[in-house]
């Protein structure tokens, strides 16, 4: 059996990462969490205090940042040798990461080295253009959404669970405004692949959503 490379598409909310996750670990596959990637970027750029209007500046960071992962039970970031696991997950990194994600020498260093590890096969990328624009062969394209309810909702409970009380109404609107900011940026806007497998999953669980994807990526396998 040839395992096959997977991009797995959608709007932020819709569970692509750790579904992915949990593909990955029933399938056998690499995970690679795109995002995480671009989060790790974005608190560079962030740290440095580095004006994204600066091209010079923010090239010089991007090819000097060294960024790479740990697996484990919990995979770790590291931007040159510092963990970024935590921080990349903050509210600031999260308000900025659209606008520097949209750069085109932050997307050019990243998507290179995103398809040099996709192209060893056995490996699962999931983001807003992966199947468009990173890997636009990849074997399995799949478009995971849910409608914006169904995603604040989710987005509430875990925000309940670390002990942050944030409305669904104000949820809602991150959302919405989150999806129009990755809908129409001028680089690599979020969209559907015309190969893609579309799957909302507003109505199933994260397990059954996992065994969904588990069974398209088997019928694949050649």
């Amino acid at each position: 059996m040839k395992k096959i490379s997977v991009a797995i598409d959608g709007p932020a909310g819709a569970g692509k990462s750790s579904v992915a996750k949990a593909v990955a670990k029933r399938a056998g596959y690499l995970y690679l969490d795109t995002g995480a990637m671009y989060r790790a970027l974005t608190w560079a750029v962030l740290q440095a205090n580095v004006d994204l209007a600066d091209e010079k500046a923010l090239k010089s960071l991007i090819n000097t940042a060294d960024i790479y992962m740990e697996p484990g039970e919990t995979d770790r970031v590291f931007v040159n040798g510092t963990d970024v696991t935590a921080p990349i997950r903050s509210a600031e990194v999260t308000g900025h990461v659209s606008a520097v994600a949209a750069l085109p020498a932050v997307r050019e260093k990243l998507v290179d080295l995103q398809r040099q590890i996709a192209a060893r096969g056995g490996v699962i990328l999931d983001g807003r253009d992966i199947g468009t624009v990173v890997l636009p062969k990849a074997e399995l394209k799949v478009f995971l959404t849910a409608s914006v309810e169904a995603r604040a909702a989710r987005r509430c409970a875990q925000l309940a669970e670390k002990g942050e009380n944030v409305s669904l109404e104000k949820v809602k609107a991150d959302i919405t405004a989150r999806d129009k900011a990755d809908s129409e940026r001028r680089v690599s806007p979020l969209r559907e692949a015309d190969d893609a497998v579309h799957v909302d999953n507003s109505r199933l669980t994260a397990e059954e959503t996992a065994d969904l994807l588990y069974k398209l990526i088997k019928e694949r396998e050649i």
